[in-house]
């Protein structure tokens, strides 16, 4: 567990020290975010006339709705990415069964290659023997005279 830190940080024109185990920029971030929060409200013509009990109110709404969406977006991401990690388990999966095909066909075209030499060579041999034969009978029979 890191150290227990402490800031001084001004919001709303007041100096507060804060403490936490974050360190000092990230309560600086806090103390800004509130500040923006604070001159947001403060833009506005109406909020002057709040009763000060009503700002703290409304901004503590602000804050936790700013938080809600935040959490509501968190949530969306969170679903987004099991969305995708399943497309990817899927995209795997379809990948190394279309490998295992792909060397499946590559083996069985080895294969029929193969077969395809060996009945070339045999198309040869029966080509010369045919034309062997061919050849003989061409020749005809040995003449004899008497």
């Amino acid at each position: 567990m890191s150290a227990k830190t402490s800031a001084e940080v001004v919001i709303d024109g007041k100096v507060y020290t804060l403490s936490g185990y974050e360190g000092e920029e990230y309560l600086q971030k806090v103390a800004a975010y509130i500040n923006n929060k604070i001159a947001e409200f403060e833009a506005m013509d109406d909020y002057r006339y709040i009763p000060l009990n009503m700002k703290g109110t409304l901004l503590q709404l602000n804050i936790a709705d700013d938080y809600f969406k935040a959490k509501a977006q968190v949530e969306k991401l969170e679903r987004d990415i099991e969305i995708k990690d399943k497309e990817l388990y899927d995209l795997k999966h379809d990948l190394i069964s279309n490998q295992i095909k792909t060397e499946s066909a590559e083996a069985a075209m080895k294969e029929l290659e193969a077969e395809n030499k060996e009945l070339l060579l045999n198309k040869a041999r029966l080509e010369a023997a045919l034309e062997d034969k061919l050849l003989d009978g061409k020749k005809g029979p040995a003449k004899t005279t008497v």
